[in-house]
């Protein structure tokens, strides 16, 4: 009754209903609409519902077992130290959580072996009689003029898609032990700051310094954009992410706005104005079940909203408490969606929350010289790689003994 009050808007009644019945706090969420639905229609059916019907993440018209959340952020260490010649700012986790590549001013990208950065922080790991395993470092490529802006594999095959403020995306074929340059390239007249690509890999959406997004076949490097002009944002575009299904995207910009396009038509369907007071959008991310966006902003804020009634069904609030924040910075979920992790500028820690009901948990100290630019978490894993202008990528992870 307390989540579905906080979910129609009464945070007040809701707030004196806690307080009266000593409630733990809870995530707003319209449940009980449901339960009662279900009961006027007497569906037998709805009876049977259980969280095996729901896709794995965050769903708040369900209740998680406490026993199955994942472990905290601030239970992660640093496993392995890579450096560039200048700032990292842009990483990433294959789709499969194998492999990382990491991205640099120096124009340089280096791709890692998960299995292998794990060996070496724990050698004693090793099973008996198994040979001491490479470098963690398996690739090197050097092939753009200017800084790596943003790394994205692709969501099926050994491809990496890497781009840069010279104006390109560029596709390597990681599969090939000896690849150092592109096989395709992506070329734009603006500096590209972020792609995300098509679940089926086919297509990617490409967000330049430029107001208007670019959607690229893959196959055939033909460019479309929207049919109506004044649909675009105002300013370059900062972000740019598929939902899982593709039925839509979603775009944020430094104009404040973020806009949900669909998928098929590549019209504009939505446009949240200001989502985040009108302070530039940081990052984008739809949950699994594509029924939620979490976005970040230049105000330090990271909100979860709720996509089929375009309002913040949930807020992070804490980080960029003791200083403005400079610089574009994620927020991401983890590999359940149990907890959002947002590094704090001002203190090089990371900020993390509990998805559903916002509470803060412990800090924890990233480690690094500089400020955090980019933080990506694993797939299918309790591990996360954070890069730093102090020119290192730190790979973090999780290992079972940890207390």
């Amino acid at each position: 009754m307390i989540s579905q009050l906080m979910y129609d808007g009464l945070e007040k009644f809701a707030m004196e209903l806690s307080m009266l019945v000593k409630a733990d706090q809870c995530a707003p969420s319209e449940r009980l609409l449901h339960v009662m639905i279900s009961g006027m229609q007497s569906m037998s059916d709805k009876d049977k519902t259980n969280t095996d019907d729901v896709l794995p993440g965050i769903d708040l018209e369900f209740e998680p077992e406490a026993s199955a959340l994942a472990p905290e952020p601030h239970s992660y260490e640093t496993a392995y130290v890579t450096s560039h010649k200048q700032a990292c700012r842009a990483g990433a986790f294959s789709f499969d959580g194998s492999l990382v590549a990491t991205g640099s001013v120096d124009a340089s990208i280096k791709i890692l072996d998960v299995e292998r950065m794990l060996a070496k922080s724990a050698p004693e790991d090793i099973e008996p009689g198994r040979e001491q395993q490479g470098h963690p470092v398996i690739r090197t490529l050097y092939d753009h003029t200017d800084e790596v802006s943003y790394l994205e594999f692709h969501p099926k095959e050994h491809i990496l898609a890497s781009a840069s403020r010279d104006g390109t995306v560029k596709l390597f074929d990681i599969a090939k032990p000896s690849v150092k340059k592109a096989h395709k390239v992506l070329t734009d007249c603006e500096p590209v700051l972020c792609v995300s690509f098509h679940p089926t890999g086919d297509y990617i959406a490409i967000g330049t310094e430029h107001h208007v997004l670019r959607v690229y076949d893959v196959h055939t490097t033909q460019c479309f954009v929207s049919a109506i002009p004044s649909q675009q944002h105002k300013a370059g575009v900062t972000c740019v992410k598929y939902s899982p299904t593709a039925k839509l995207y979603a775009t944020g910009s430094f104009d404040g706005d973020i806009k949900i396009w669909d998928g098929i038509s590549g019209r504009c369907i939505n446009t949240i104005a200001e989502a985040h007071s009108g302070a530039a959008i940081c990052s984008l991310q739809f949950t699994r079940n594509g029924k939620y966006l979490l976005s970040s902003g230049m105000d330090s804020i990271v909100y979860l909203w709720e996509l089929c009634t375009s309002r913040p069904i949930q807020t992070y609030t804490g980080a960029g408490t003791t200083g403005k924040q400079e610089h574009q910075a994620e927020a991401v979920f983890n590999h359940t969606e149990d907890y959002v992790l947002f590094p704090d500028e001002a203190t090089t820690s990371l900020c993390s929350w509990n998805s559903r009901n916002g509470c803060r948990l412990t800090l924890n100290s990233l480690g690094h010289n500089g400020p955090v630019r980019y933080i990506t978490h694993s797939p299918n894993a309790p591990a996360f790689l954070t890069c730093s202008d102090d020119f290192r990528a730190r790979f973090w992870y999780r290992r079972a003994n940890n207390q």
